[in-house]
């Protein structure tokens, strides 16, 4: 598939007309107050597909039935292969409410120009265009010594790839979240690369936030028109257990123009302002919350009345956070496996919908509601 090594700038005017036309997204059905008021969790289904893939990263919700993609059933990107070797996940997992599972694609990494190979990561988003686009932070055998900067992949509604992002900032993408409009979207990135490697487990304050602009022109590949760094600053290093630990969940308010972004190793949530208007990045951003219960927050997902759910690194907890006041409202066990401590590691990927959270669990192999 094509590599794109250029982009051009996107006016402004382009941005301003997204920003205008956000209004029309539709909304998700409406969650609890709070996660406190939820006391159930169900197992949906087992993410691993018939190559053995584990340790699933990624979930997105599908908005539109197209091609092999049925709406509101879930996406699900996996990180380790058969051997549980880290970075070398090839394959996306779709799974319906009730359980139904099926392989969405499985990314043959000969068939995409992407530096170091395919490990597919936590960013993962599905468009209304039908497109899916999956970052892939890659190693050779599980080994954070040989990570390599990776690539965005875009594949259409039948899983086949039709476009790879490299370079334009892209570095390690850990998480994405989108702003999702007819004909464009507008990708925020973390990068968790840029440096680390050479540190050698040092921390290295140079995590990134990059805002990517694309468009889809009809009967063609998408394009990128404009990349961006709008946040850097936050501190990342290399880990034996999580192969890299930086700045990880994203999440956007269209309302206020807002992105949230978990700082893991800082422990804290950062806010990034005017996230799709800013020309100069704003470092590693104001501070929502930090400490209390979050506990190196990874996943990180904004409910539909605009309140944050981060998933923690270092427990089986979900932290609820008012993002305006920065009080943290409720937090609730999710897993109690491995350790120590309990649920140490297993939760990445999470969506608020339809009145509960449905989150993935690395420890388990399994795609789980807490309703």
């Amino acid at each position: 598939m094509k590599d794109h090594a250029t982009s051009r700038r996107a006016p402004l005017l382009g941005l301003t007309l997204l920003m205008t036309a956000a209004a029309g997204v539709p909304a998700y059905a409406a969650t609890p107050t709070t996660i406190a008021q939820l006391h159930h969790i169900s197992t949906i289904s087992t993410t691993i597909p018939t190559n053995g893939d584990v340790n699933p990263y990624g979930v997105a919700q599908v908005p539109l039935t197209k091609g092999r993609l049925v709406a509101g059933q879930f996406l699900i990107s996996n990180f380790n292969n058969a051997s549980n070797a880290q970075g070398t996940g090839t394959t996306i997992v779709e799974i319906a409410p009730g359980g139904a599972f099926s392989q969405f694609a499985e990314i043959n990494p000969a068939r995409v120009s992407c530096p170091g190979g395919i490990g597919l990561t936590t960013a993962l988003v599905a468009l209304r265009s039908g497109y899916v686009i999956v970052g892939s932070l890659p190693t050779v055998g599980g080994a954070s010594s040989t990570a390599e900067a990776g690539c965005l992949i875009v594949l259409d509604s039948w899983g086949n790839i039709v476009e790879t992002f490299s370079g334009h900032g892209i570095n390690g993408p850990w998480d994405m979240t989108a702003l999702d409009l007819d004909g464009f979207a507008v990708l925020f990135v973390t990068n968790v690369l840029d440096g680390t490697v050479a540190a050698a487990g040092d921390v290295v304050n140079r995590g990134t936030v990059l805002r990517m602009l694309l468009d889809f022109p009809e009967g063609h590949a998408p394009r990128l028109l404009d990349s961006a760094v709008i946040a850097f600053g936050f501190p990342q290093r290399t880990d034996p257990n999580a192969l890299v630990i930086g700045a990880t969940g994203v999440a956007f308010n269209p309302d206020s123009g807002v992105l949230y972004v978990a700082d893991t190793l800082n422990n804290r949530i950062a806010a990034i302002g005017d996230a799709l208007f800013r020309f100069l990045p704003a470092g590693i951003g104001a501070t929502v919350s930090h400490g209390g219960s979050l506990n190196a927050p990874l996943g990180l997902a904004l409910t539909p009345d605009n309140r944050l759910i981060a998933a923690n690194g270092d427990d089986g907890n979900l932290v609820e956070i008012d993002p305006f006041t920065g009080r943290q409202i409720a937090t609730n066990l999710v897993d109690n496996s491995g350790g120590p401590p309990p649920g140490a590691g297993a939760l990445f990927g999470l969506l608020a919908v339809g009145g509960g959270v449905y989150f993935v669990d690395d420890a388990t192999n399994t795609f789980n509601v807490l309703h």
